[in-house]
């Protein structure tokens, strides 16, 4: 999947995707200048509390 499509997946901006690459360590893989998502793997880490985990929290 693409940011878009994850983004709307989960309801919530592609900006809000990239953070949370960024700081909560949401699976993703980059190829080339794009990132690409599975949503198996981004909806377990939804379902572990990924999103929720405060900035730098591993």
């Amino acid at each position: 999947m693409s940011a878009d499509d994850i983004a709307a997946h989960l309801g919530v901006t592609k900006e809000t995707v990239y953070a949370w690459i960024a700081d909560k360590g949401m699976p993703a893989h980059k190829v080339g200048r794009l990132w690409k998502f599975q949503a198996s793997e981004v909806d377990e880490w939804v379902r572990g509390g990924g999103a929720a985990r405060k900035d730098g929290e591993i």
